[in-house]
């Protein structure tokens, strides 16, 4: 694959305005793919869904999809783009042949690497203008025969057959950012014949508390010391500007105060769009050792499993005392297993890096001291690619409540 894994942007972090969604021509932000919201027909499948309105939110999420950047951003990302085209090629027996699915298709990268497998027929669906540049990159490596790229919604293109595999690059920051699961779920309940291959197959959202002193001095003690001036007025505005909204960026595992908690597990057989609209999590950490306690950290696992395990179970169930790297690492070894694709602080960078929310003033916490609370993740009103985060959290008798837009 071409390109080097996505380097953090400059200053290691973005927040607030870096995930709003773009439609001018610097859009290279992270804007997921189309949302769709089609009810599930139990041990059926639709041949059209009820008429959802396109919202001007969707129009411009589509059009922030029109901008090669992005796309450019998520190709260069090794990791992610080559761990796709393992995937697709340990599931060659189940796509040889076969009629696949690729929502969200994008630049049509998936699509090809599923015709290179020997998928009779590749359906690449995408609602943005870059499904017209996926044609012709389809054209240009003469695959128009295998590869037809449909430029629409899910709920209104036609599929006149049923497809033996969903593929799908779906994942936003935080897993859920931008709700583009509904549409792997409208495909699936539209399209999938009974047996059938979803990739990935499963996900999952972990969080854990973190210290980050440098994070923190360079964004709030600067100000303490500016060239020999006291401009520790500035620290409110300060701290409001730089920690009021999530803030995507790389740590590592030295940041990492406990074990990490799973806040949802994602099955994409069986997932309902119901389920997607709010996530509520009750965690109990135990800090390993004495540091500032600056805020959570939370990142996610998929796993391209194939349609024979999917009631096993799933790797990410692990023991609370292993971490997913460890778990991953060692099925990795073994060309049977379940293939992960891993954004964990310990795991090779990926442009999802890790999502931060971070307090406005650390807490500091010994060795084995408790860190209990909840967390809810709700779809916004405003707009449903938006996430509302609501988190409580309490350690060493004080209780704290932070409220912040992942937009």
């Amino acid at each position: 694959m071409e390109g080097m894994s996505r380097s953090p942007p400059s200053g290691g972090y973005s927040n607030g305005h870096h995930h709003k969604l773009q439609t001018g021509g610097g859009a290279t932000q992270r804007a997921r793919k189309s949302r769709h919201t089609g009810g599930r027909v139990p041990g059926g499948h639709q041949e059209s869904t009820e008429a959802i309105p396109c919202t001007d939110f969707d129009k411009a999420y589509f059009q922030s999809y029109s901008h090669v950047g992005i796309h450019e951003e998520m190709i260069k990302d090794r990791v992610r783009t080559e761990t796709y085209r393992t995937a697709i090629l340990q599931h060659r027996s189940h796509i040889e042949g076969k009629v696949v699915v690729d929502v969200g298709c994008g630049t049509g990268i998936l699509s090809i690497f599923c015709a290179q497998a020997g998928a009779k027929r590749v359906y690449a669906v995408d609602a943005s203008e870059i499904a017209l540049q996926a044609n012709e990159v389809v054209k240009a490596n003469n695959l128009s025969d295998k590869v037809i790229v449909l430029h629409g919604r899910v709920e209104d293109v036609q599929i006149d057959e049923e497809v033996d595999v969903i593929i799908s690059e779906w994942m936003g920051y935080m897993l859920l950012y931008e709700s583009m699961l509904g549409s792997v779920i409208v495909a699936r309940d539209r399209w999938l014949r009974p047996g059938g291959l979803i990739l990935p197959s499963n996900a999952v959202l972990y969080m854990a508390p973190v210290t980050h002193p440098d994070r923190y001095a360079e964004s709030i003690d600067f100000w303490r010391n500016v060239y020999g001036i006291d401009m520790s007025p500035i620290l409110p505005l300060a701290k409001q500007c730089a920690f009021e909204e999530p803030s995507v960026e790389t740590i590592s595992g030295e940041n990492v105060l406990t074990w990490p908690h799973v806040v949802k597990h994602v099955d994409c057989y069986t997932i309902t769009i119901q389920e997607l609209e709010s996530v509520t999590t009750k965690y109990k950490f135990q800090s390993m050792m004495r540091a500032p306690f600056h805020g959570f950290a939370f990142w996610f696992d998929v796993e391209f499993s194939g349609p024979a395990n999917n009631d096993a179970p799933s790797s990410v169930e692990e023991s609370p005392k292993t971490t997913a790297s460890v778990s991953h690492r060692r099925k990795r070894a073994n060309p049977n297993e379940a293939l992960v694709l891993s954004t964990a602080p310990e795991d090779p960078p990926t442009h999802w890096q890790q999502t931060m929310i971070y307090f406005y003033d650390p807490i500091e916490v010994e060795q084995d001291q408790v860190i209990e609370g909840s967390v809810t993740l709700t779809q916004s009103k405003e707009n449903a690619r938006f996430m509302n985060i609501h988190l409580e959290y309490a350690s060493g008798g004080r209780s704290f409540v932070k409220e912040c837009v992942l937009r």
